[in-house]
């Protein structure tokens, strides 16, 4: 008896910092995370834009080295706020406050 043969599709990952190509979708693309009910976003997010933009420089920036940045941004990781802010400053980003509009 011969083995019916099957075509499985493979794709690649998805690299969504592929896509981050300028300041403004960056920005956008941060918003959103930040927004989001689940504070993970925010940090993958971050991640993912300093692939873009590399992750060594901004590693350096943020005064971190490039392992301990890959270890906070990792998905499950709890960075401090100081961390977030310090990735963010390195992105040329701030935390802002604003109300909501209800």
């Amino acid at each position: 008896m011969k083995k019916k043969k099957t075509n499985k599709l493979t794709f690649a990952p998805l690299d969504i910092s592929s896509y981050l190509k300028s300041e403004e979708i960056i920005q956008e693309y941060l918003i959103a995370a930040a927004e989001d009910p689940n504070p993970e976003m925010l940090v993958r997010a971050l991640g993912h834009v300093a692939k873009a933009r590399g992750m060594a420089q901004i590693a350096k920036d943020a005064g971190l080295g490039r392992e301990s940045l890959y270890k906070a941004l990792s998905a499950g990781a709890q960075p401090r706020h100081s961390t977030i802010n310090a990735v963010l400053h390195a992105l040329g980003m701030k935390f802002t406050v604003t109300p909501i509009i209800k």
